[in-house]
């Protein structure tokens, strides 16, 4: 389609056009309008998308707010001897955790709105052409748009009875006042683990149905194992295996049936949380009005440097299929400012994955699992060390998780980690920045590290690698 198959209107003239203002938007209209660019940004809801309003910035506020539960729970541990029971006030927590989204929201409205050259346009956008975008009544045109429209919790027609019950996601979740009296959390995964954690150390009794055999698929079982225990010893129920899972009302909320190995067939909450995924919110984007091509799950088709499939268009962030997280949104901005601005060559090709799981204690990956280094057809050799032999953890309480490493038996790249205990989502970085730099292991080795801390044994595991059996 082209441009003339458009009204005769006149346009609003603009050099780029941004949809949406998740973590890539702000940024890159920083770098645009900094450039002399003239550049529209299209919201139709909340400022900062998911990261900072139903995201990482309201749910590691109230990880915060369940951490300092437990430690209260926990004080006589200490020696430190409270005057009774700590007492929950989710209003408080509630109100807390919204002024913390609330400020961080302000703070990028106030930010794009002393851009010079920015215009920041409240509706929902529509693409009608390559070039134009339709918002409400106003018609908009560019040579270049980048789409930055996230997505939101996946709700799958599989589960049966979902569309007759009342059920959370993410979204409500973060703005509860109420402490639910069973929580029952579909989904045994990052999201779902992290409000199960949060919610039993509010006060809640947690049952966790995954449908996998073991939780957070993506790990090696050994890190899942260890997870899942972490949890049950906080009286949280897991329930793998629930291949079949079943929704209907009850007089008591929710009534979940599972289909599991073990257990009672039937699971009866005070409150749901769907936590089975996400998708991207391109469903009325326009976008087969501009050309632009999808896959079968409504990702936008990209290649390395975020090219969609018509020339000046842009993806970044969730839309994209190239990474589901604040951090990868955030490099996809840095890739394509670079290429576009600077005449760079940067691709998302090269980069190295890293996450986090923000239990407590809290799990840093990076690079592969071992399963996943055996698939690639890697010789491995893997270093481990339990918490308990990491003093700085020792002394702080919280010995519970591993140090897990995998590096190449011919080659002696590091291929990957997982840091499970505490800081490991800061501690994890260590390897990050060594695997960025092209050390091997022994050059990890040969670094010494501040004692007592958790990254002091990093180099100790790169020197203790054994072969995996």
């Amino acid at each position: 389609m082209s441009d003339t198959d458009i009204a005769t209107e006149s346009p609003e003239l603009f050099d780029a056009i941004l949809i949406g203002t998740g973590q890539a938007a702000p940024s890159l209209a920083n770098r645009l309008t900094s450039a002399g660019m003239t550049v529209a940004v299209v919201e139709r809801a909340l400022v900062g998308g998911t990261c900072v309003n139903v995201g990482c910035t309201p749910t590691k506020a109230m990880v915060a707010s369940a951490y300092a539960a437990r430690m209260a729970a926990r004080g006589a541990e200490y020696g430190v001897m409270l005057p009774g029971p700590a007492r929950i006030d989710m209003a408080k927590i509630s109100a807390r955790v919204a002024g913390i989204t609330g400020a961080s929201r302000s703070g990028l409205e106030r930010w794009m709105g002393g851009m010079r050259g920015c215009t920041l346009i409240r509706g929902h956008a529509r693409l009608e052409s390559p070039r134009t975008v339709r918002v409400g009544n106003r018609l908009l045109r560019a040579d270049k748009i980048f789409l930055n429209v996230g997505g939101r919790a996946l709700a799958p027609d599989s589960i049966k009875g979902l569309a007759d019950v009342p059920y959370l996601t993410n979204t409500n979740m973060v703005a509860m006042d109420e402490v639910p009296e069973h929580l029952v959390v579909i989904g045994g995964s990052y999201v779902g683990l992290e409000f199960a954690q949060v919610f039993r150390r509010l006060g809640a009794r947690v049952t966790v149905v995954e449908r996998g055999s073991h939780l957070i698929s993506r790990e090696d079982a050994e890190v899942s194992l260890q997870v899942r225990e972490i949890l049950e010893k906080e009286d949280i129920v897991i329930r793998c295996g629930a291949e079949c899972i079943q929704l209907h009302r009850h007089a008591e909320g929710v009534a979940v049936g599972v289909d599991c190995a073990s257990g009672d067939p039937q699971i009866v909450g005070s409150h749901v949380l769907m936590a089975v995924g996400r998708r991207p919110n391109t469903d009325d984007l326009g976008l087969d009005k501009a050309g632009v091509s999808m896959d079968a799950h409504g990702y936008i088709n990209v290649d390395d440097q975020l090219r969609t499939s018509v020339d000046g268009i842009w993806a970044l962030g969730d839309c994209n299929g190239r990474g589901a997280f604040t951090h990868t949104a955030y490099n996809d901005f840095e890739v394509v400012a670079a290429n576009v601005l600077d005449g760079a060559n940067r691709s998302v090709a090269h980069r190295i994955p890293v996450y986090a799981l923000y239990t407590d204690p809290p799990l840093g990956r990076v690079g592969m699992t071992e399963a996943q280094a055996r698939k690639a057809g890697h010789r491995v050799r893997v270093g481990m060390r339990p918490m308990t032999r990491v003093a700085r953890a020792v002394e702080k309480g919280e010995s519970q998780g591993s140090m897990r490493v995998v590096v190449d038996a011919d080659t002696d790249k590091i291929l990957g980690a997982a840091i499970l205990g505490p800081g490991g989502d800061e501690a994890v970085h260590m390897i990050l920045t060594a695997m960025a730099a092209g050390m091997t292991a022994t050059q990890v080795t040969q670094t010494m590290a501040i004692h007592p801390t958790v990254s002091e044994l990093i180099p100790t595991i790169f020197g203790e690698l054994a072969d995996a059996k």
